[in-house]
């Protein structure tokens, strides 16, 4: 209970609690919390406090709002690092997740003018198109777009792009070796195919990273734009000097 003699302000101690029953297991994933009028009799707070609690935890990402049925515990964001340094899958199965892959497109097509300059190509090259959507524990987490000139690897479908890391098959099959990468990252909102794919809802928020792979020889062999569920995956950038 609330120690209402103590220097500790109310609120943060509901605080404290709630972060405390989810830490330990008391409240689990995707489990209601009690609502707002309940918790303002148990710990005997204003509604208004009690909200105010209530959405910073939601802000902070620890419990998420559904419209008319209630407040509830988020499973835990997997944090990922920049996929220019390690595949996405080679990350996930390093933390001990089950993953997927499904290949939805694979094409060649002349590339246009954005991905002709990511890749120092000329405007209407051929390039593979390849679309991957990618699953952690068996749940959609990602829409992967590549772009690959067909001049540096002229079978590349032929191999199995579902089940093999991309730069495992360049290296072991072209010798092309990931030596360094280029990474942007932003917001955007859901669309129709990540609604269908992702599994989300409408204006989802999600996080675009777009990436471009250069070799051991300075050639850039790969251009990617990878969407990623915002409500499921959180990046990490680090540095040094």
């Amino acid at each position: 209970m609330l120690n209402r003699s103590g220097p500790k302000p109310l609120y943060l101690q509901l605080e404290e609690i709630l972060r405390k029953q989810i830490r330990e297991g008391e409240l689990q994933y995707h489990q209601a919390i009690p609502s707002e009028n309940e918790l303002s009799k148990i710990y005997d707070l204003s509604r208004m406090t009690v909200r105010g609690v209530i959405t910073r935890l939601v802000n902070e990402g620890l419990l998420y709002r559904v419209p008319g049925k209630g407040t509830f515990v988020a499973e835990p964001k997997i944090m990922t690092g920049p996929l220019s340094q390690k595949g996405i899958r080679e990350q996930l199965e390093d933390m001990g997740y089950e993953t997927g892959t499904t290949v939805l497109d694979m094409r060649i097509e002349k590339a246009d003018l954005p991905v002709a300059d990511e890749l120092g190509l000329s405007v209407g090259a051929p390039v593979y198109k390849l679309e991957r959507l990618r699953y952690a524990n068996g749940e959609p987490l990602g829409l992967d777009l590549s772009y690959i000139p067909v001049s540096l690897c002229s079978d590349l479908f032929e191999k199995e792009l579902d089940s093999e890391p991309l730069c495992d098959i360049l290296e072991k099959n072209y010798d092309i070796v990931a030596k360094h990468g280029v990474e942007t990252l932003e917001s955007c909102k859901a669309a129709a195919r990540e609604i269908k794919h992702l599994k989300i809802a409408k204006g989802a928020p999600l996080l675009l990273l777009k990436y471009t792979m250069f070799s051991q020889n300075g050639t850039p062999f790969e251009y990617s734009k990878v969407v990623f569920r915002g409500d499921r995956i959180k990046l990490k950038f680090s540095f040094s000097r």
